[in-house]
């Protein structure tokens, strides 16, 4: 295959950013898109130019490192994450846009890497257990209803890669930040601080700049693990109850 990649280059937070053009020839359909990105930096780096900067660590889908917008969409064409995306979902001859998630909450470092420690920050908001209990109990002291345990399982699969904020036409990270409130308030042994937790997490969520909420759904159709939509929704009544009582 024969692509023509339009890529966003940017040298750093401060300096402005604009796509440029570069010609990949001999693709393969079985390379991942990273590997296709990989071809492109080691013949930049023989020309003597600076090659492509992007975000990848595990490439397995499960870190959340990989974080593209590809022709317009979080993680391009297919319900995966970037480096599980491979190059036969493009055709011979496709010209490919290339840009870093777009939204404030998520400044841009270098071409393709933004700055996600947003979200460390609201995760380290909402903590788990304050109270010191000294050494850990085995995992199976606890009985944790079947029920429960799914529901956090599932929100759990969560892996912090941003493509909900960069779907969302506001740049919200209700998504995100209802994942990790369901996941931690669904167990019994986060159950004594869940109302602190869900007002401290939003709390933040706020404080880092990202958009509001109006249901558009965008976000649960490009997340690649499929946190649910209506995992806000619980969030939301999690919050309406806590506010009420107050801390």
């Amino acid at each position: 295959m024969n692509l023509t990649l339009r890529i966003w280059r940017q040298r750093n937070a401060d300096a402005p950013g604009a796509l440029s053009t570069y010609r990949v020839e001999g693709v393969s359909q079985d390379m991942s898109f990273l590997e296709m990105l990989d071809t492109l930096n080691e013949e930049l780096l023989l020309a003597g130019d600076d090659p492509v900067a992007f975000d990848h660590d595990c490439r397995e889908g499960i870190c959340g490192a990989c974080s593209l917008v590809i022709n317009g969409e979080a993680h391009g064409p297919e319900p995966t994450t970037t480096c599980q995306l491979h190059m036969r979902s493009f055709r011979d001859g496709d010209t490919i846009d290339i840009e870093p998630w777009r939204a404030a909450a998520f400044p841009v470092v270098k071409d393709l890497v933004v700055d996600r420690s947003a979200f460390d920050r609201i995760i380290r908001s909402g903590g788990y257990i304050t109270a010191p209990t000294g050494a850990a109990p085995e995992a199976h002291a606890t009985a944790v209803p079947k029920p429960a345990a799914d529901t956090a399982f599932e929100h759990a699969e969560c892996i912090g890669c941003g493509a909900c904020v960069a779907a969302c036409p506001n740049g919200s990270a209700m998504l995100f930040t209802a994942a990790k409130v369901v996941h931690l308030n669904s167990l019994p042994q986060g159950a004594p601080e869940r109302e602190s937790r869900v007002l401290d997490m939003v709390e933040q969520m706020d404080a880092e700049g990202f958009g509001g909420c109006t249901n558009t759904g965008a976000c649960a159709t490009a997340c690649p693990k499929g946190i649910p939509l209506f995992s806000i929704a619980t969030m939301n009544r999690e919050f309406v109850r806590a506010a009420r009582k107050g801390r």
